[in-house]
């Protein structure tokens, strides 16, 4: 039993408390009730689910969404779209996403299955230590897919530098002009 100071009164029975509770017109609030015995403090009810609402949404605040973006390629992807997916791919990473690579094969395309595991196979090389492999390439259906998670150094936000050293550097170099 806690009173609405804070102070501990002891373990007592549950018509007692409530009986203290009335006596200073507050409420008895169970706090933690899987606690042996439970834990109840003497406190105005509306006042204790205002402050749980507040650090639930304080909790939501700081929880990170993780979001799938996919990025399709083909069999026949040409070089230069290969590397602006790979970009791509490594731009989600940094923010911190999961991305789903993904290979459709059309028609014929499917006796050439292992075109596209080159294709998977070089954009997991390629990306690094950018991300890391959650699942490894494999067919369902007629696609071929892969799922990449942020690597390690990647989940930690980029810090833009200060402009007060971009400043510092400028100053020093025009000094010796002026001399």
């Amino acid at each position: 039993m806690i009173d609405e100071n804070g102070e501990q009164l002891g373990v007592m029975a549950p018509f007692e408390a409530l009986k203290m509770a009335r006596e200073r017109s507050l409420d008895l609030v169970e706090i933690s009730p899987n606690a042996n015995p439970p834990v109840c403090k003497i406190q105005d009810y509306g006042k204790f689910l205002y402050e749980k609402d507040k650090s639930d949404r304080a909790a939501r605040k700081k929880q990170k969404v993780i979001v799938i973006k996919e990025v399709k390629f083909s069999v026949t992807v040409d070089e230069h779209d290969y590397q602006t997916k790979k970009n791509q791919v490594i731009r989600f990473l940094g923010e911190g996403d999961k991305v789903k690579a993904s290979l459709r094969f059309k028609g014929r395309q499917m006796a050439h299955r292992d075109l596209g595991y080159k294709i998977i196979n070089r954009i997991i090389l390629d990306v690094g230590e950018a991300g890391i492999v959650e699942f490894m390439p494999r067919m369902e259906g007629t696609t071929l897919h892969a799922i990449l998670a942020p690597g390690k150094k990647a989940e930690q936000p980029p810090r833009k530098p200060a402009p007060a050293p971009a400043a510092a550097v400028a100053a020093p170099a025009a000094a010796p002009v002026a001399e």
